[in-house]
Formats: C-alpha cells, structure tokens, sequence
C-alpha cells in the first residue's frame, strides 16, 4: 500500500489497467447489441401498424370479442433489449478503473491525458445512459458509445501513461474540482453534440413516417435511408440534444470559473489567453449562441443543429488537440 505521495500502488495499478479493457470491451458488446436493436426497429414499427390493423374486434358467432395476439418479439429486438444492462456493466468496470488509479496513486485520478479522457469518456456514459434511458431512445446509445469506445482506443493505446504522482503544478485541491467539472460536463455536451448530428443525418435522409411501408429502393443512397429510418425522430433528437445543453453548459461555465480562480493561484492572473483558455471561451460562446438560437425563431431546427456541432468540434479540439498539438501552460499535464 501507499505510504506517501511519491509511491504507487502497483498491484491497483495493474487491476486498474485490466478493468479499463474490460469496459472497452464490454461497451463494444453493447454496441453490437443495439445495432441488432436499431435493425429490427423497422420490422418492428411495421408489425405494430398491422397489428393495429389486425386487432379490431371480431364479431363473429366463433371467436366474439377476439383480439388478435401480439406478434413475438424478435431475435435482435431481445437482444437490443440486453445492451442497456451490458452498458451498466461496463459502466462499473470503467469507473472501479478510475477508483483503483487515484487509490493506487493517492491523488485524484485525472491529472494527465489518459485519465482526463478516461473521465470524461465514463461522465460521457452516465449523461448517455440517463438522457437516453427510455426504451425507445436506448438503441441511440450505440452512436454515444462509438466515439467513446474510439476516445478510450486512442487513450489506451497511443496516450498512456503509467500511474504516477502528478507534477507538482497540479499538486492542488483545485484539481479535483476543475478538471471533474470540466469532464462531467463535457461528457454531456459530447452526447449533445451526437444527437445533433444525428438530428441532421435525419433531416437530410430521412424519409416521413408515412413511407415506412414504402420500399427504399436499391443504391447507395436508398441504404442511407433505410438506416436512417431506424433512428428516432428528429424532432426527439432537438429535444435530445437540448436537453443535454441546457444541463452541461452552465456546468461548463463553473469548470471554466474553477479554472480562472486556480489560474490565480497557481500563475497570478484570472485569465492570460493560453490556447487552452482560448478555446474553451469560443466553445463556451458557441454552446450560449446555440441555446439563444434554440429560442429564436428561424433558428430553431438545421440552423442551432449545425451551431451545436460547431460546439461539439470545439470542445473535442479543446480537450484532445491543443494538449497535443499546441504548446502551452496547459500543457504540462502530460500524456
């Protein structure tokens, strides 16, 4: 065990490190599940709409009164309904990862690039799982897992670093408060920035509830919007990723507040411009003008989607490509 803050736990360490591929793994299981979901949606609205076709009664001297039995749930619609447990347990071995990294190394565990992603990754998770927790919306979950699973990819295997005491710039209760702020909210606006794309892949290919029995044809562009056709509306997706706006842009503005108020300890001043600080207030901007063009009329469909995107770019160039590209006061939190 620790016996003082320059040692580490090795042993923690190791366990802390399997159950990081355990969750990659577990969440690519999950993945594969609610593809299965989103295949069968389809099939499914089409069975539900002959079914209300099919179940009125019958008057009949044979069967009076009968009703028309439900059609049997299908293979993939079962085990899409599985996903949503194999998420949670994924989500477990990822945040026990996170747990046994700060105890093996007797300090907050996000105080390099790894560990940031890996946060922010799991806070990412939890607002997916949450926001997304109605059956109908679950199979969504697959588009959230994606980027995550690909973040947690690189940050396993190009970004780690061994488990260590932190520098001492970063030796600061202002650590844990800052950076979990930062990551929790990030997370939530990163499944924001999902739905919003989604919203447009749907406005753009999607075809009107009505033509769900109409064949797709064949082509590139009938497979599109035959997939297209799976997700759920666009008009849930606006309210999906509005949602999730609402809830992480206040809360990304008080990790930004944290981090001027330890900038001024640690360096001096509120604020100096680093590339870090920079971009963080054009995507602080950015999310304030999707949430005013949310209210405004004219702007409220494509228009804010497209500006929540530009969020969502943003703050992926913020918390990945200025700590590994541009050099800067931020940039001592290492890989």
């Amino acid at each position: 065990m620790n016996t003082g803050s320059a040692e580490v736990d090795e042993t923690l360490a190791r366990y802390s490190d399997l159950l990081f591929g355990t969750a990659i793994t577990v969440y690519v299981l999950a993945m594969v599940l609610f593809l299965a979901a989103l295949a069968g949606a389809r099939s499914r609205r089409l069975a539900n709409a002959e079914l209300v076709a099919a179940g009125s009664v019958t008057t009949s001297d044979r069967a009076p009164g009968r009703v028309a039995e439900a059609p049997r749930r299908s293979l993939g619609e079962r085990l899409g309904n599985m996903a949503y447990p194999v998420v949670i347990v994924g989500l477990i071995a990822h945040i026990a990862s996170i747990v046994l990294r700060g105890m093996a190394t007797d300090r907050a565990p996000w105080g390099n690039m790894y560990e940031f992603i890996s946060l922010t990754c799991a806070a990412c998770v939890v607002a997916g799982l949450v926001v997304l927790r109605k059956p109908e919306h679950r199979p969504l979950l697959t588009f959230v897992l994606l980027p995550v699973t690909l973040l947690m990819f690189i940050g396993g295997r190009f970004l780690y670093t061994q488990a260590a005491p932190v520098v001492p710039a970063l030796k600061s209760y202002w650590l844990a408060i800052h950076v979990s702020i930062i990551s929790i909210s990030s997370g939530v606006l990163l499944v924001s920035g999902v739905a919003s794309i989604l919203y447009l892949i749907k406005m753009r290919w999607g075809r009107p509830e009505s033509d769900d029995a109409v064949a797709a044809g064949s082509g590139f562009v009938a497979g599109v919007r035959r997939v297209v056709d799976r997700i759920p509306g666009a008009d849930t997706l606006d309210r999906l990723a509005y949602k999730c706006v609402v809830f992480g842009f206040p809360l990304f503005g008080l990790g930004v507040i944290c981090g001027a108020i330890w900038a001024e300890a640690a360096w001096g001043r509120f604020w100096g411009w680093d590339p870090k600080e920079t971009v963080s207030f054009i995507a602080w901007v950015i999310y304030a003008a999707y949430l005013h063009a949310r209210a405004t009329a004219g702007w409220r469909n494509t228009a804010a989607a497209w500006i929540n995107v530009a969020g969502f770019v943003a703050l992926l160039f913020n918390l990945f490509i200025i700590n590994l590209v541009v050099s800067g006061l931020h940039s001592y939190a290492g890989l």
